[in-house]
């Protein structure tokens, strides 16, 4: 499949080949399981808690650092891909532009701790969760759409090797 992930990193970090592959990885997995099999594009920032602060501040107005945001190209519906993806495709580059998304490396390893679990996983499930975000998903409610949001994020995980919860 023709997708195009181009992941940045504003921040030196050791990790940095391995941080990409779980993102290559999980985001591969995650549009499969969603069934979006047209040749799209995802841009990925990886940043620290300062770095996704700036941008939740300016973005959403909330001066705080966050683990993931989600930037969608467009407004779709959760769990229903359109079946004609024409109207999506940039001429320019015969691709999707699917959207962006911002994961705060230092705020996951701090999760990854807090929930007793590897930073392999939290850094998986932060880029299912965005991608889902990107395709529809939300959890704004505290009911339904949380709870299929969830479920979904914890269904493409156990199938992504090494993201089954420790």
């Amino acid at each position: 499949m023709d997708r195009k992930i181009n992941i940045v990193f504003d921040r030196f970090t050791l990790q940095k080949y391995t941080v990409s592959c779980i993102i290559r990885r999980c985001i591969d997995a995650a549009l499969n399981a969603e069934e979006v099999m047209i040749p799209c594009e995802i841009n990925v920032l990886v940043t620290d808690d300062q770095g996704i602060r700036g941008i939740n501040r300016v973005c959403r107005s909330i001066d705080k650092p966050t683990d993931v945001l989600s930037f969608p190209m467009f407004q779709l519906e959760a769990g229903n891909p359109p079946k004609d993806w024409s109207g999506y495709i940039d001429p320019e580059t015969g691709r999707c532009p699917l959207g962006d998304m911002a994961i705060s490396l230092e705020r996951a390893a701090k999760q990854a701790e807090e929930f007793g679990h590897s930073l392999r996983r939290e850094i998986g499930y932060l880029t299912i969760h965005s991608i889902l975000h990107l395709l529809g998903y939300d959890h704004l409610d505290e009911g339904e759409q949380k709870s299929q949001m969830r479920s979904r994020e914890e269904a493409i995980a156990s199938a992504v090797p090494r993201m089954q919860r420790d």
